[in-house]
């Protein structure tokens, strides 16, 4: 299948390095201290934030820090007639690990200590891009929280086909296997926080594709503030 044609446009009609609409809303979710909702073209987001607040479970206490929570979810309508995963699949629990990780590098959790703040991120409608998706809801709904930050933390994927580098990969474009990678970044302090791909990718490519994920996260910090 031809995913960039002869005129330079992709399956959806954009360009290689043109990345989906975005669209961001702080919103109201009982009893939680910050929730928010991210799209990314048509896949949609939503993550709420409880905390800091008293450890429920005194053993996993910890004493000069706060212990941050995830947990990673899809609506059972969120993919359409594609197949559904089980909550709690070991997908579900690898994304729960990698947006927890993500945001305990941007949380001054140093200031909140013997304390736990709960990250709740569930998938609306998935069309690719869903871990970036999280990660930029969960950061919105950290900042409605006013949970103290080094920094907003966002995040986008980069992928290449057709021997040509794309930004902000949709399901048709990520389902292939081919090589993507998936970026986190501190934008202000310029660090990365996240950094992961999948298949293998010459050494000169995968730089041109990291860099075109920075550039696509450093994209939506400026659409975030």
């Amino acid at each position: 299948m031809e995913y960039v044609s002869h005129d330079g446009l992709r399956i959806d009609g954009r360009r290689p390095m043109e990345m989906r609409q975005l669209c961001a809303q702080i919103v109201d979710v009982a009893k939680a201290d910050g929730s928010a909702v991210f799209e990314m073209g048509k896949t949609k987001v939503i993550a709420a934030v409880y905390g800091p607040r008293e450890v429920q479970n005194k053993s996993q206490q910890i004493r000069d820090q706060a212990m941050v929570r995830c947990e990673y979810s899809m609506a059972n309508f969120s993919t359409g007639d594609r197949m559904r995963r089980p909550k709690g699949d070991r997908r579900s629990t690898e994304i729960s690990l990698v947006i927890r990780q993500t945001m305990e590098a941007c949380i001054l959790t140093h200031l909140m200590p013997q304390s736990q703040i709960d990250i709740f991120v569930q998938v609306l409608q998935a069309d690719g891009g869903t871990r970036s998706a999280c990660i930029n809801a969960a950061t919105l709904a950290l900042a409605d929280a006013g949970i103290p930050m080094h920094d907003i933390v966002t995040s986008c994927s980069a992928g290449y086909l057709n021997s040509t580098p794309l930004l902000d990969l949709n399901y048709t474009e990520d389902s292939t296997g081919g090589p993507d990678v998936t970026v986190g970044i501190l934008p202000k302090l310029d660090e990365v926080t996240l950094l992961q791909m999948d298949a293998k990718l010459l050494v000169d490519i995968f730089e041109n594709v990291m860099q075109l994920a920075i550039e696509g996260c450093k994209a939506i910090a400026n659409y975030i503030r």
